[in-house]
């Protein structure tokens, strides 16, 4: 993928909300099937891809790569930091998928951020309205052109066929072409609703008609709608929210781990919070602030000084950290 990927920050934390505690984030699906917040947020996952029709049940086929599934758990949180829903995502190990067996082209571009900058600056310059969309399910809009074939789901096997397997027809979270796949599904469809992609960045798309404008900045499944008059907002949300399940999150206030403030002589755009999200993963909140974080003397490798005993952790922050250097 070309551009700048955003890192996705999972907390294992149990957070006070309201009058009752949230549940923490389970280690593994058999333990949050048997708390009843997250075993919802899974069947509400569940019964959305079969409402989408994202597989068939088949008995397995002889010699074919049979991919396996798992589930990413999140609090899904809004801007300010505070709780919002409990998030059980369904997704595809792609690691255990065959290029030019069950998938072939990946690439999608990205939106960059100089257009971002640039796009802002026209809509500030001319007071025109900045508003965030979400897709719901982004990823499960669009249509698989491989054989795909998948395990069934921890807890949420068949009852009459538990040995039968997913034949996937939509592209699922986790697939290596399942980005490419939306990406060519909303691209398509804006098309006939009279938008085309700008020539210099492919995920900017212009409509002009007549007096109208409108802007739309894509980011994987990150939206935002930039439009010369309201009506025409309303009126390209409506045509947006018929073919996929789109949600108006309002004026612009949180985009890609930015934090986005109006005011009078323009925006503020702020990475405060997402920074301090970082230091809270490596229990650093408490530190008081240097000017170089590290020892520049010390040498690491594995035979020399502590091993880390999650590596995983340590590459998700250097990602995070890389991230926060490009925007």
């Amino acid at each position: 993928m070309k551009g700048i990927v955003k890192p996705r920050t999972i907390f294992n934390l149990s957070i006070s909300h309201s009058d009752h505690t949230i549940s923490p984030i389970p280690k593994n699906p058999k333990l949050a099937l048997s708390d009843p917040n997250w075993k919802s947020a899974m069947q509400s996952e569940f019964d959305a891809l079969i409402r989408n029709k994202t597989w068939d049940l088949v008995p397995r086929p002889c010699d074919v790569n049979l991919i396996r599934c798992m589930r990413i758990f999140r609090h899904k949180k809004i801007f300010d930091g505070s709780f919002e829903r409990y998030k059980a995502r369904l997704v595809d190990d792609g690691r255990s998928q065959v290029a030019g067996v069950d998938c072939d082209e990946t690439f999608i571009p990205l939106v960059k951020p100089a257009t971002i900058r640039t796009v802002l600056t026209i809509a500030l310059s001319r007071f025109w309205p900045i508003h965030q969309l979400d897709v719901q399910n982004a990823f499960l809009h669009g249509d698989l052109h491989e054989t795909v074939y998948m395990h069934q789901p921890l807890g949420f096997r068949d009852l009459h066929h538990p040995d039968y397997v997913c034949h996937l027809k939509k592209s699922l979270y986790g697939l290596k072409q399942a980005p490419r796949a939306w990406y060519q599904c909303f691209a398509d469809y804006v098309a006939t609703i009279g938008f085309r992609h700008s020539t210099s960045d492919h995920s900017l798309f212009i409509y002009r008609q007549s007096l109208d404008m409108a802007y739309i900045l894509l980011y994987v499944d990150d939206i935002i709608l930039i439009t010369s008059t309201q009506v025409l907002r309303k009126s390209i949300m409506s045509l947006l929210a018929s073919e996929f399940a789109m949600k108006d999150l309002g004026p612009l206030s949180y985009f890609l781990g930015i934090a986005v403030s109006r005011r009078l002589d323009g925006i503020f755009l702020s990475q405060s919070t997402y920074a301090s999200e970082i230091i809270e993963r490596v229990g650093m909140a408490s530190c008081k602030p240097s000017a170089t974080l590290v020892d520049t003397k010390q040498k690491l490798s594995t035979t020399y000084g502590t091993s880390y005993e999650d590596p995983s952790l340590y590459r998700s922050l250097a990602e995070a950290l890389q991230y926060l250097t490009f925007t």
